[in-house]
């Protein structure tokens, strides 16, 4: 038999939960899923379609363009790479006054490589960022397929086999899938619940060991929904510029808080930090569009290990190239559609908070857990009869919702609520979870 890849080793047996889902559904029985996060399948608004084309007709070539002989029109030139990125056997090097691969005369259907991105397309990405923060240079901007993607070339520009990158514990097991695919190990660093599972920098910092390259944080959490505030962003960035470790800030949910304060972190690009930092973000939550496959990074932190860093993300994106051109096209008005998606979703999930605030009991044994931002609600429920046996109970009367140790929350018992569902589906909801959790 062919051997295969220990990283590939992933457990496919099912959980308890997924079984009874599964018998449920195949049993043809309702479920109320209060773990749905797919922004696509809850009633949420979408772009028009031709929005996908809008790129394309803004750069639709004139009719009098030459064609080749094979009748297609203009080649695609050379665009120019980011300012100082050459390669030294001179990929990506054009003439100046040569168009850009974007310019009027281009197509959707032409394929012309940029390893970051089409610069149109990080352009509208640095003015994005640059709305929620410090000014961002579109030089430093990186576009990928998913922040998924990211996290794997970050892991291999940052990381040799065996190296070990911090994590939040609770946080989204997702990393931890991520990391061992490349090779990487994750150590926790704990959230403490006395602080509303805010960072404490200290903890980060005992974390650390000999092989640690790296500082992964969310912001806000997932699923806990803290938000940073500048104290802590302070005091992480000198962790790690005294460890000499890259800070890499997970920034797909900072679009959704659900209150103001000044003190809180929107967005760790473009800010002046003694550290190497990535911001990762994209589609997929920004404008509530994960089948678009478009996110980005950007590099910061000071100059020399920033440069340092794109010019080595330029080959590692180079060999992949995953961005498609349509999506890149539409970019700027895909981003201007993201306005209309966040203000629905934030007037949904807030809506849904106060729904199940207002359905506890007074004198209930479980509480909602205190929180700023996010999709999701978090419950503290009572260690008997445990997570697993009140996600069993609650599928035999309906409802779908996930235990806490799926994110490793520690020190109690939690449960974890998507409040991206419709007000019909989650108002339903709420009285058997209500009648569950105070039998």
């Amino acid at each position: 038999m062919s051997r295969f890849s220990l990283r590939t080793a992933f457990s496919r047996t099912p959980n308890p939960l997924s079984q009874a889902a599964a018998e449920r559904q195949s049993r043809g029985l309702p479920l109320l899923d209060l773990s749905e996060t797919n922004p696509t399948r809850v009633g949420l608004p979408l772009p028009e379609p031709a929005l996908l084309m809008s790129g394309a007709q803004r750069i639709r070539a004139p009719s009098n363009t030459p064609a080749d002989v094979a009748g297609h029109g203009p080649p695609a030139t050379e665009a120019p790479a980011a300012p100082g990125l050459h390669a030294p056997d001179g990929r990506g090097v054009r003439d100046p006054s040569a168009p850009r691969r974007d310019a009027p005369g281009a197509s959707p259907f032409h394929y012309a490589p940029e390893p970051f991105g089409l610069p149109s397309a990080r352009e509208a990405v640095a003015d994005y960022l640059s709305t929620r923060g410090a000014p961002v240079s579109a030089a430093h901007v990186v576009l990928g397929a998913s922040t998924s993607e990211a996290y794997g070339w970050l892991f291999k520009l940052l990381c040799d086999p065996g190296d070990t990158v911090l994590v939040p514990a609770p946080g989204y097991p997702l990393l931890d899938v991520l990391a061992r695919l490349e090779g990487v190990h994750t150590r926790p660093y704990r959230l403490p619940s006395v602080h509303g599972f805010g960072l404490d920098a200290g903890a980060v910092e005992a974390a650390i060991d000999a092989r640690t390259r790296a500082v992964l944080v969310v912001n806000p959490g997932n699923p806990t929904g803290h938000f940073l505030h500048a104290g802590e962003l302070q005091a992480l960035a000198d962790v790690c510029a005294r460890h000499g470790l890259a800070l890499l800030c997970d920034e797909v949910f900072s679009d959704f808080a659900w209150d103001t304060d000044a003190d809180r972190v929107t967005s760790v690009a473009g800010l002046p930090l003694p550290c190497l930092t990535f911001a990762l973000s994209g589609l997929s939550k920004v404008a509530g569009m994960p089948g678009l496959k478009l996110s980005w990074l950007h590099a910061g932190g000071p100059t020399s290990p920033r440069d340092e860093a794109l010019a080595r993300l330029e080959d590692v994106a180079d060999a992949a190239l995953s961005v498609g051109t349509p999506v890149q096209l539409a970019l700027p008005g895909l981003l201007a559609h993201a306005p209309r998606f966040q203000q629905a979703l934030l007037a949904r999930v807030k809506g849904n908070r106060e729904r199940l605030v207002a359905a506890r009991p007074k004198d209930a044994a479980w509480d909602v857990v205190p929180a700023h931002g996010g999709w999701s609600a978090v419950l503290r429920i009572p260690l008997q009869p445990g997570e697993e046996a009140t996600c069993l109970r609650l599928l035999a009367a309906g409802v779908r919702v996930q235990p806490g140790y799926f994110y490793d929350f520690g020190g109690g018992a939690y449960l974890v609520l998507s409040l991206l569902p419709t007000p019909e589906v989650f108002t339903a909801a709420l009285a058997p979870l209500v009648r569950e959790l105070t039998a």
